[in-house]
């Protein structure tokens, strides 16, 4: 089914399928009709007598200069051309779908000014697989993330780069190739194109629907955990969550007790066993990955408003029933910024508490858990998993060294006029690489986990650990003698992606 763009907000779901599936685009005719109707208030404005900014003059500290009106349209082309200044690599095809796709949309709030011919223009660009070669680095995240949209809105010009499927082509040959023509802009379209959140919201879309995923993962590997190193499921009791009062801790609590119950590996030691409570990283698990979901749950909601948001300047609006067009600041980036921020803490200890478990079933320190040194058949002769914890450590500490907000720190551009960013497109990219690193942690959880569960056979845990087990064994052996492990990682990290390893 195709999405449908009629001025409503997107959801994420939509937001994933355009970018990764090359789900089809419709733009539906209220939409169309909205846009024509902010469009006829900007081409009232030409006609005023008025300065609008970034209509009929100049941008950031240069809008006390007006333009002629025989220079608008070259205004708005030299607005992009200028604007390219982007560095670094290219984004990935799926974030600057994405973009593409949540740009639209906001077009079609009709609140930009812009003709419908820009929003289709965008929607045939997607149906044709045509993406934008955008640069990562440029964005401030506060006049809206100028330099990647201006790179994407050249290609509408029939100028930069983009990829046609998987051939890279220069812009007027992609649209050729497609059986489209360059777009030449009117007044305001050009602004209308590059002024807006879109890059910080393609990203932070991306980044809640894959955190979920890998916190679901999480919890599983967890769980395994706890059964491998023949721990208590006690602090996991809904009597314990209730009284703590954190839904987050309670979801994970519920969760863990699912994917545990019916274990035959934890009734064997319920009586007679010497542990009075277990470390932390077991114990108090409900609670620091449910601190985790509340985050991710409150991100998640922020992306959502996003995805029904207008971050243009200047907007055509409404003011008590006569239209208006509004210079504002929808186009900071604050409001995603410092979710985006939170979001990387969030990770850092789905990771930080994975690794710890990581540590104590191959430390072997506890005798009751049954557990040789580093999950070796004959440790000494070979080292087992041991170089695998060194791994998930190095991962933890460069995902501290990145948990470093990128919202706290200022600085000023466009001589003084945007005086106080929000650098929302760094949070966005440093929580991009968080997530990874801490699915590799969480693999190798499961690569230990796994291992570990070998140890106290013919007895078998709950059910949901048993199926995610069985996975992963139908793509790794049991560790019977030293082998590299680099590739067991990154299959069991595919697994976590491919969803095969979560709760449902």
């Amino acid at each position: 089914m195709p999405i449908h763009l009629s001025g409503d907000p997107l959801r994420i779901s939509d937001v994933v399928r355009v970018a990764r599936s090359n789900e089809s685009v419709v733009i539906d005719q209220r939409a169309i009709e909205q846009m024509r109707s902010s469009r006829r208030v900007v081409e009232h404005a030409l006609d005023d007598g008025q300065a609008h900014y970034g209509i009929n003059t100049g941008f950031g500290s240069l809008a006390r200069t007006r333009i002629a009106r025989d220079e608008l349209r070259e205004l708005q082309r030299n607005l992009i051309r200028s604007h390219a200044a982007g560095v670094g690599n290219p984004l990935p095809k799926e974030v600057v779908r994405a973009m593409m796709l949540i740009l639209c949309a906001s077009l079609c709030r009709g609140c930009s000014g812009v003709r419908p011919q820009i929003a289709e223009r965008l929607a045939a660009m997607l149906n044709a697989g045509i993406t934008p070669i955008v640069p990562e680095i440029g964005s401030v995240g506060a006049s809206g993330d100028l330099a990647p949209l201006a790179h994407l809105a050249l290609v509408m010009l029939g100028e930069g780069e983009a990829w046609l499927d998987d051939e890279r082509l220069d812009g007027s040959a992609a649209l050729s190739r497609a059986g489209l023509k360059p777009l030449d802009l009117d007044a305001k379209e050009g602004l209308a194109l590059i002024n807006g959140t879109h890059l910080m919201c393609a990203r932070a879309s991306l980044l809640v629907h894959d955190a979920r995923k890998l916190l679901d993962s999480a919890i599983l590997a967890c769980a395994m955990s706890v059964d491998a190193n023949k721990a208590t499921d006690e602090p996991f009791l809904e009597e314990v969550a209730r009284v703590r009062m954190q839904e987050g801790s309670a979801a994970v609590a519920s969760r863990l007790r699912a994917c545990l119950e019916g274990s035959e590996i934890r009734a064997s030691h319920r009586e007679n066993d010497p542990r009075v409570q277990d470390p932390y990283s077991i114990r108090c698990s409900a609670v620091v990955l449910g601190s985790s979901l509340d985050q991710l749950r409150y991100v998640e909601l922020i992306v959502e408003r996003e995805l029904g948001a207008v971050t243009d300047n200047p907007l055509v609006l409404k003011v008590d029933g006569a239209p208006r067009i509004v210079s504002a600041g929808n186009f900071h980036g604050m409001p995603l910024a410092i979710p985006l921020d939170g979001l990387s803490i969030a990770l850092a200890h789905i990771a930080g508490i994975s690794e710890r478990r990581i540590y104590l079933m191959l430390s072997a320190r506890d005798p009751e858990a049954g557990l040789t040194p580093y999950l070796a058949s004959h440790p000494g002769l070979q080292s087992g998993l041991m170089i695998a914890q060194y791994t998930a450590a190095a991962c933890c500490n460069e995902i501290i060294g990145l948990c470093t907000p990128a919202s706290v720190a200022n600085i000023p551009t466009s001589a003084g006029t945007e005086d106080y960013n929000s650098f929302g497109p760094r949070s966005a990219a440093k929580a991009r690489r968080i997530l990874d690193l801490t699915r590799r942690v969480v693999a190798i959880e499961f690569l230990c986990a796994a291992q570990a569960i070998e140890h106290h056979r013919p007895l078998r845990s709950g059910a949901i650990v048993e199926r995610a087990h069985a996975r992963i064994r139908k793509h790794i052996p049991p560790l019977d003698h030293d082998r590299p492990t680099a590739g067991d990682i990154e299959a069991i990290a595919s697994l976590i992606i491919d969803g095969q390893l979560g709760l449902s």
